[in-house]
């Protein structure tokens, strides 16, 4: 594997920009004046979740991942993209139900990188991060460089970590078919602080709230519990507040994808070689599982009912 301390930033850069442009129709391009319109999101599908595997297991995820939701992926490459010394090897993937930032480090990963559950594209970073401390997060990696736009990490109530990125050059990707869930579990103590934050940083709408649950749907039949549904531009974000008593794999799912047949999408899966660890189970409005891919990625899948 090629040291980042061999290769060139010159390099690095093409190399990432080159990954980052092979999926992009330059026909559009995301808006990245904040001040025309006002508006942080540019939109879900660049929006992405970020999964930490070894080198050894980077091809087995990401064939897998793709054999499931189907989409494609950028080239690997080789580069430092954090502000403190390091190297991964990194690839996008794109699939019409989620997209993903794939990182897998060759050598020891800086803090808090790793904590951090997704990469939410800004048109404005610095506008980004004073949103995100007027709603109350806290910004525990301050705006830094990387070799192809600026990055921070926020941290909401609650301890859930969110990277905020800006590109120099705009991307423009096909918008998704599935528009995933950030699938968030809190405590009481914090749900009402976090929701109060995300909803105001995202500019973003309840759209459901139950407060008594199937407990079922969290491996508890038996027991209750609130979940609460907020979309924006950013995409879903689901709360699930609980007593944190969570039989596993509950709670260490980072996404939810939506697909249109969830038998035919775990069958894949399983063919994939992923595992089926929960499920599936009829949740109310939807039919629902819970499959971890090669190199331990844990995510919910979910079908929607007619």
């Amino acid at each position: 594997m090629l040291s980042f301390r061999k290769a060139s930033t010159a390099l690095g850069t093409a190399i990432l920009a080159m990954a980052v442009l092979s999926h992009s129709s330059m026909a559009q391009s995301a808006s990245h004046d904040f001040a025309a319109g006002g508006e942080l999101a540019v939109g879900s599908q660049y929006d992405t979740t970020h999964v930490y595997v070894s080198p050894a297991d980077l091809n087995a995820f990401v064939t897998s991942f793709t054999a499931t939701f189907g989409g494609h992926t950028s080239k690997k490459i080789v580069s430092n993209v954090l502000p403190e010394a390091s190297s991964t090897e990194f690839q996008y993937v794109w699939t019409p139900s989620g997209n993903l930032s794939v990182f897998a480090f060759d050598t020891p990963i800086p803090y808090p990188f790793g904590l951090e559950r997704t990469g939410l594209l800004v048109t404005d970073l610095p506008e980004a991060v004073k949103a995100a401390r007027a709603s109350g997060a806290e910004i525990v990696v301050e705006p830094f460089k990387d070799p192809i736009g600026l990055d921070a990490v926020v941290q909401w109530d609650g301890g859930v970590k969110t990277q905020l990125y800006w590109h120099t050059t705009a991307p423009s990707y096909e918008a998704l078919e599935y528009v995933p869930e950030n699938r968030v579990y809190v405590s009481p103590d914090r749900a009402e602080q976090f929701a109060r934050q995300y909803l105001a940083f995202t500019r973003g709408k309840l759209v459901a709230e139950e407060k008594s649950s199937d407990g079922a749907e969290i491996g508890r039949p038996g027991t209750t519990y609130r979940r609460i549904r907020i979309e924006s531009k950013f995409g879903k974000l689901t709360i699930l507040v609980t007593d944190g008593h969570l039989p596993y794999p509950f709670g260490r799912e980072l996404t939810g994808y939506e697909v249109k047949d969830l038998d035919s999408t775990l069958a894949k899966a399983k063919k994939a070689g992923a595992s089926v660890l929960w499920g599936p189970y009829d949740a109310g409005d939807r039919s629902e599982s819970i499959v971890q891919f090669p190199g331990g990625y844990i995510a919910e899948v979910h079908a929607l009912k007619k």
